[in-house]
């Protein structure tokens, strides 16, 4: 009674005419029905200002004004911040159950500030609104968990707006899609997708129908991680439900398509919109431009922008920036520095911090380090602020150039100005000072990177590891590859978490998520999930190859051969480094059994040799003098080569002619069929021209070495070498002359002992004036040939 008075009391009697209205004078009487709303709202402010902040206390005197008040004069007081924030909270609860007072979109927008405001206390202050709404006999309304999951997700507090959203269910509460969106997105930029997809699958079972803003805050999240499939099915069922995309839709699609270099498809979409009537805008074109200048297609980029402007479109910040950064990532420096000067002399177009660090990085990259710290300069001049990504880029730069005092001043700098040092940057210091063999103090940037809780990122890893093999710290480097398996392994994550038996792929991974979203345990998925992020550096296939090249070195290849082992038991993949390094260290060790075994590892498991690989077995072979095995081996690989059949005639008939010791025609033949698709090189041929002679069979290494010479096919200085030295033991020195013309017609420069060798043989062989002959033809392609000849042949070229 006493609350019901108090607000009778204060709700404004009919004013005289002149009297002041809301405090300021009114020059004329205002509308009846507005001066009852006006009269309203003072009165609430009153009794939000007079009253405790309790609903038991506030709720009478709100019943009473309730029938005067609008959704606006509520959001008012809401904004008021003169008012008492946990009156302001309770007024929001007393509104969000009124059917008439009820405004979901103008309320959330005036409460999240106030939410905002009371930063760590936001969910004390909300539920202790809750709890005092109960208290006063009201349920509590899903209003204000919409508000508090919004107030999370925006302020970046990803867990917090999840353990919101799980404690809804708790109170009766149940989600709208406004909630379902807002915890999506917090879910998606906090590269949680699988759980984000597992609570839009929840979604759609607990009835409530997916919007369009769901679909763009998914596709949004696969797009960025580049699951462009994914993005490409939601947009199909999307379309299926009957929900109509809008420019956004097909702005986050293309950008998905364009991720995945599917350019064309993205063209295509393109068209689409078009011919809908949804017409692409400036932030449409600029996700094309992106996409053609990370394609390495900047000229296209410029050619559509051309054709834009001719349609009345103007370029923007965005736009310039994409080109630019396209012109720097092609290495045309200088053109996207003028792309640059023409952007500020024929617009009026700022630069922000992102283009600015797009030039800093371009200045870095063209070796112009001042320029780079001038424009750090004029942004500060500015008033922008250079973020953790600007001063990245620069300290690149300096590391990159052996500059590490530069390196450390500007870290010093960034600690100064309370910039965050992420793990990229403490990577980039640890990587500098690694190449400049400055360990120790790598390891000290990397223990004060796990001091501080910056996660160490796998080229951390591999960086030190690698420092650590080149100084022969193998110890150390062991120590830290065992560190990076066991304490930051996801499968050990989940091995110590669900349980020793339940190691998980990512299928089964997600099929856990849906599980436990499903069954309502949204924020313990969230947490695996987080947990697996912060701790999913694992030991990944350049790690094990820095490792296996490091005990290739030591020579123990047996160490090498277990690491492989374990390398595909964890999953991963070998990649041609990895085959390629124990290939030829084994080839090396003259383990040709062992390196086979790794060739057919590679054909079994559905790849194709590179062919490096193939270089290598073939020269072994050939020292090995078994000519024969190595040419079957190219004629094996031929068919998977030029997509043919096994059985293929031209290649069998080389093949036979090979056996039948036609080795012109054979080799003719197998160089027809590499012009016919386009795909001319020496290799094979030199590798068979060396092997015979190696196995002095010179006549046929020199008509392999004519062939070559016919064809236009580049013999190869060591070739020639190798060739000219067996020439010259056969007393072949005609055709010996022969190959060292050719050399000088390629202007290759031999080495002093191949030119000393044919000049003395000619000498000796009473060929003195052929010697000087070709001595003169050596001087005039550019060999120094007083520095060149050996004084034993100068005394035989030159002596009377």
């Amino acid at each position: 009674m006493r609350c019901a008075a108090a607000a009778r009391s204060l709700l404004p009697l009919p004013l005289p005419a002149g009297a002041p209205l809301h405090s300021a004078a009114a020059a004329a009487a205002p509308p009846p029905h507005l001066a009852a709303e006006l009269d309203a709202a003072d009165a609430l402010h009153a009794v939000l200002s007079a009253l405790p902040p309790s609903l038991p206390s506030l709720l009478p005197c709100l019943s009473l004004l309730s029938p005067r008040l609008t959704p606006h004069s509520v959001a008012d007081a809401l904004l008021c911040a003169s008012l008492p924030a946990a009156s302001r909270l309770r007024l929001f609860l007393f509104s969000a159950l009124s059917p008439r007072l009820r405004s979901p979109l103008l309320h959330s927008r005036a409460v999240v500030p106030l939410l905002l405001a009371a930063d760590a206390d936001a969910d004390a202050a909300m539920y202790a609104a809750i709890d005092d709404a109960r208290a006063a006999g009201l349920r509590a309304p899903s209003a204000a968990f919409e508000a508090l999951v919004f107030a999370h997700a925006s302020a970046g507090r990803h867990e917090e707006a999840v353990r919101a959203f799980s404690r809804m269910a708790e109170f009766g509460c149940r989600p709208t899609a406004f909630v379902y969106n807002a915890v999506l997105k917090a879910l998606a930029d906090s590269g949680a997708i699988p759980l984000a997809l597992a609570l839009y699958s929840r979604m759609v079972t607990a009835g409530c129908p997916p919007n369009r803003a769901t679909y763009n805050v998914l596709m949004d999240g696969l797009y960025k991680r580049g699951m462009a499939g994914d993005a490409l099915k939601l947009f199909d069922e999307m379309i299926e439900r009957g929900i109509k995309p809008n420019v956004k839709t097909h702005t986050v699609l293309l950008s998905s398509l364009c991720n995945a270099g599917r350019l064309s498809d993205a063209e295509k979409l393109l068209q689409s919109m078009k011919e809908k009537g949804c017409p692409p805008d400036e932030v449409t074109y600029n996700a094309l431009l992106s996409g053609l200048c990370k394609a390495a297609r900047v000229d296209e980029a410029f050619e559509r922008v051309e054709l834009l402007r001719g349609r009345g479109f103007a370029l923007g910040l965005k736009g310039y920036s994409c080109l630019i950064d396209g012109l720097f990532q092609a290495g045309r420096y200088e053109e996207g520095f003028e792309c640059y000067t023409e952007m500020l002399e024929r617009t009026d177009i700022s630069p922000d911090i992102v283009l600015y660090t797009i030039m800093i990085r371009g200045c870095a990259e063209a070796g112009r380090t001042e320029d780079a710290f001038s424009f750090l300069d004029e942004m500060k001049e500015k008033g922008l602020v250079p973020d953790t990504f600007c001063y990245n880029t620069l300290l690149k730069a300096l590391c990159d150039v052996g500059n590490l005092d530069g390196a450390r001043s500007l870290r010093s700098d960034m600690l100064q100005n309370n910039v965050v040092l992420d793990s990229t940057t403490h990577t980039i210091m640890i990587c500098g000072l690694c190449k400049k063999g400055l360990l120790d103090e790598a390891l000290q940037v990397f223990e004060e990177m796990e001091k501080t809780g910056c996660h160490p990122t796998v080229m951390t890893y591999n960086t030190l590891i690698n420092g650590l093999y080149r100084v022969r710290r193998l110890e150390e480097a062991r120590m830290l590859f065992h560190k990076m398996e066991m304490g930051n392994n996801p499968s050990l994550f989940l091995r110590l978490t669900l349980g020793a038996n339940k190691v998980r792929d990512s299928e089964s991974l997600q099929k856990l998520v849906d599980k436990l979203c499903q069954s309502g345990q949204v924020l313990k998925a969230y947490k695996l999930l987080q947990g697996i992020i912060y701790s999913g550096v694992v030991p990944d296939v350049v790690t094990y190859n820095t490792l296996i090249k490091g005990l290739c070195k030591m020579k123990n290849l047996d160490g090498a051969l277990r690491l492989f082992k374990e390398l595909q038991l964890k999953g991963l993949s070998p990649d041609e480094i990895t085959y390629g390094t124990l290939i030829d260290r084994l080839l090396r060790a003259h383990r040709l059994n062992d390196a086979m075994e790794l060739f057919h590892n590679i054909l079994q498991s559905g790849g194709t040799p590179s062919l490096s690989i193939y270089n290598s077995i073939m020269r072994s072979l050939c020292r090995m003098r078994k000519l024969s095995q190595a040419v079957n081996l190219w004629l094996d690989h031929l068919p998977r080569k030029y997509n043919l059949s096994a059985d293929d005639e031209v290649i069998a008939n080389a093949r036979k002619k090979f056996e039948d010791g036609s080795l012109d025609e054979a080799i003719r033949d197998l160089v027809k069929i590499d012009q016919e698709y386009g795909s001319v090189n020496s290799n094979p041929y030199t590798i068979w021209l060396i092997g015979l002679c190696q196995a002095r069979r010179i006549d046929e290494a020199l008509r392999i070495f004519h062939i070559l010479v016919e064809f236009g096919i580049d013999v190869t200085p060591a070739c020639c070498a190798i060739l000219t030295k067996f020439l010259c033991w056969e007393r072949n020195l005609s055709e010996a002359v022969d190959v060292m013309l050719y050399t000088l017609s390629k202007r290759f420069i031999m080495s002093r002992q191949v030119g000393n060798r044919i000049l003395r043989s000619l000498c000796i062989h009473q060929r003195r004036q052929d010697a000087q002959a070709l001595a003169w033809r050596m001087h005039l392609v550019g060999y120094d040939m007083d520095a060149y000849l050996r004084e034993p042949t100068k005394d035989l070229l030159y002596s009377q």
